[in-house]
């Protein structure tokens, strides 16, 4: 999946100095209880999360409607009509609201059939009954005497909608829908909607007829968070710079900045509020950029004027890498006396930059001070790595295992850890030591479960999850069950929707709950997120979610690992699109139908129409030739490439084909669907292929080792989501003390 720019944060309110030095003050005077009340509040957020999506499961784990939310309309007619004929008594064993559930959703299954009659008979009275959804009833029942042909109802009923619920997302929808003054409607409807989805395909049309009207350029610029959005903001900069306010500057910053944009949002936030979050942006930008000169006058205007703000720590670190030796040294001092968060990082530089000017007993100095007052941090864990790389390549195990223990002992998590953890187990395998070996490599799922190195360290345990060599003809027992999974936020009319399967009016609601457009919260993130996988965006959906992993304050890193321990979350992230067609043509070529859906993950993020530089298409981006070919061999005289069912029926039988060319091994069919045969007959002949694991290290292309590692990584997360016994090993594991 290609990577994208982090969501941008919550403003901080700026504190003039006078603040800053009361705060510093009080700090100071009361460190210890700040410390505490901080951990504190962090830990009650993780309790306040977890705990409110346990009573959300709670509240429907009676519910009969969470089965049947998934099912195609025709498949749960007669259960649904079941369920709207029980009479509600105290008796009962369902809920209450269970019968008023299935009429609305039998009223809604029938409109989208253009069958509003029906569609009455199943609303009249309803919105009485179900008060939580009154106005989706309302706006529903206008839907339905319009397709019943009593149009002075259905306008009647939309304006008793929009002067009942005058704030609510369907007044917006209403608007659009009356009949009258159309231009009056749609003034209202940008003036007050701006979030709604019609509203801004409503102002593209506008802008379409005519691209220089301000407020609408600007309209979108603060609330659309659609991917197309540059030219708009270049507009806006260019050619209304003295119209702009500093919020306008700073969504249209946030915005750039979302892009990965970083120069153009490094200008325009510096015409946004001057808060710490800001100035240390316009400083990244510059510095991503190659602008070194602006990029350190910035990080010097962020240290002068906020210099207990938590991004000042941060800007230490990287003004000292664009300084010079004896100044880097002075920046990294400060970094280390008044950050504690960022000392361990400034004694790892403070040493390479003495090594830089020969000053090698200073760089010892600062190596050790690391180790010993920061051990367990991620720069002592980083060096500590690096050193014993450098003992095994000169074979010296032993040293090498022995540099990585203190890794094997801690329980803190480091994104370069796995594969270190798995190496240390590798290395203790040749040193004869297997008891060693099996606790690194339980190390590794244990904490990084996620991992690629993960399921590389469940190979070596034994577990039944295939090798590069054995992968290819498993066919794992898959638990393909869709569990309700309440949204992270939301009002209770937006999870109850969600909860329905309405995902559509889900998202519009949504669009309305969100505060602020272009600096999403944690949770608003995932929720937007998951609601995308629903509506069939699979790559921005999963793209959205994993988005989350570059938030950098200490609350919203909180916030983003109690979200982790949830399935949805890694549900979210692994998604089992087109089901039905994976699993009949793999079975039909006999290939493992997770191997399949990897690739498929890896190439192309389940998005049907997308096409690359070189010309590959689909799903499993097969080139046109390629596809003609396995055309020809298969005998399918039809075919889009766009077309999901023939894009697998393709994909599946090339990479099916690829295996039969390298004697079923996953490891060679993989890499040759990215690098081509060609590449992987020359890699071969230069590297041994015994040692599957320095095979992948050895590959010379950057992208095809990334390929690898991302496809048997997706193939691992997939077994460990979908798979009963592999998921029940490594929830033991990690239950584990």
């Amino acid at each position: 999946m290609q990577k994208s720019s982090l969501r941008p944060k919550q403003s901080r309110q700026q504190l003039n100095k006078q603040q800053l030095k009361r705060a510093k003050g009080l700090f100071l005077k009361n460190k210890k209880l700040v410390i505490l009340v901080l951990i504190g509040s962090l830990g009650w957020l993780t309790w306040h999360s977890q705990n409110r999506i346990q009573s959300r499961q709670q509240e429907v784990r009676v519910s009969s409607l969470a089965t049947l939310r998934s099912l195609p309309h025709s498949a749960r007619a007669s259960r649904l009509e079941r369920l709207a004929r029980v009479k509600q008594t105290s008796h009962n064993s369902q809920q209450p609201s269970d019968r008023h559930r299935a009429r609305y959703l039998l009223a809604s299954d029938l409109i989208r059939q253009k069958q509003g009659k029906l569609a009455l008979t199943y609303l009249q009275g309803l919105e009485s009954d179900y008060p939580l959804l009154r106005p989706q009833i309302i706006f529903k029942t206008a839907q339905a005497y319009q397709q019943n042909n009593q149009e002075k109802i259905a306008q009647k009923t939309l304006k008793d909608l929009i002067t009942t619920y005058p704030n609510h997302p369907l007044t917006a929808n209403a608007l659009l829908l009356l009949d009258g003054n159309r231009s009056q409607y749609e003034a209202r409807s940008i003036a007050e909607f701006p979030t709604h989805p019609q509203t801004q395909q409503l102002v593209r049309q506008r802008l379409q007829q005519n691209i220089d009207q301000f407020d609408l350029l600007l309209l979108l610029a603060k609330y659309s968070r659609d991917l197309d959005l540059d030219p708009i903001r270049d507009r806006l900069v260019l050619e209304y710079p003295a119209q702009l306010t500093s919020e306008d500057w700073e969504a249209i910053a946030d915005g750039y900045w979302r892009s990965e944009e970083h120069r153009k949002a490094a200008d325009a936030y510096t015409y946004a509020a001057p808060t710490p979050r800001n100035l240390y942006r316009i400083a990244r930008g510059f510095h991503r950029n190659g602008n070194i000169d602006s990029a350190r006058r910035a990080y010097q205007r962020l240290i002068r004027e906020y210099h207990d703000a938590r991004e000042t720590g941060q800007a230490l670190l990287y003004l000292a890498s664009i300084s010079s030796g004896d100044e880097a040294v002075v920046y990294l001092e400060k970094a280390i006396a008044k950050f504690p968060e960022n000392a361990p990082q400034a004694y790892r530089s403070k040493a390479i930059v003495h090594e830089r000017f020969d000053k090698h007993q200073a760089a010892k100095d600062s190596r050790q001070k690391l180790l010993n007052q920061y051990g367990n941090s991620t720069a002592a864990a980083e060096y500590r790595w690096k050193i014993a790389q450098k003992l095994a390549a000169n074979g010296n195990k032993q040293d090498a295992w022995q540099w990585m223990q203190p890794l094997v002992k801690s329980n803190r998590e480091f994104d370069f850890a796995p594969k270190a953890l798995y190496w240390t187990g590798k290395w203790a395998i040749e040193l004869n030591n297997p008891d060693a070996a099996n606790e690194a490599f339980r190390k590794t799922i244990k904490l990084y479960p996620q991992s690629y190195w993960a399921w590389r360290s469940a190979v070596k345990l034994g577990w039944n999850v295939g090798d590069f060599e054995q992968l290819r003809s498993l066919s794992p027992t898959l638990d393909l069950a869709t569990a309700y999974n309440p949204l992270p936020m939301g009002s209770k009319a937006l999870q109850e929707l969600y909860l329905l399967g309405e995902y559509w009016d889900a998202w519009l609601l949504l669009q309305s709950e969100i505060e602020q457009p272009q600096q999403l919260t944690v949770n608003e993130q995932l929720t937007e997120g998951l609601l995308r996988l629903e509506l069939g965006q699979y790559s921005e959906g999963m793209q959205e979610i994993w988005d989350l992993t570059k938030r950098d304050s200490p609350q919203e890193i909180q916030q983003w690992k109690t979200l982790r321990q949830t399935s949805a979350y890694w549900h979210g992230l692994f998604p089992f699109p087109y089901q039905s067609e994976i699993l009949k043509y793999t079975a039909q070529e006999q290939i493992n139908p997770l191997l399949v859906l990897s690739v498929m993950r890896k190439e192309s993020s389940f998005n049907p129409e997308i096409d690359s530089i070189v010309g590959a298409v689909g799903l499993m981006q097969i080139v046109p030739p390629t596809a003609q070919w396995v055309a020809q061999q298969i005998q399918l005289p039809e075919y889009s490439l766009t077309n999901p069912k023939d894009n697998i029926i393709i994909g599946t039988w090339y990479l099916n084909h690829n295996h039969h060319r390298y004697n079923n091994d996953s490891l060679l069919a993989v890499a040759s669907y990215n690098a081509g045969t060609g590449n992987v007959n020359a890699w071969l002949n230069r590297y041994d292929i015994n040692n599957r694991d320095r095979f992948v290290e050895q590959i010379p292309f950057a992208e095809t080792k990334d390929y690898v590692e991302g496809v048997f990584g997706n193939y691992w997360n997939y077994l460990r989501l979908y798979n009963p016994e592999i998921r029940q090993k490594v929830k033991q594991l990690r239950q584990e003390i």
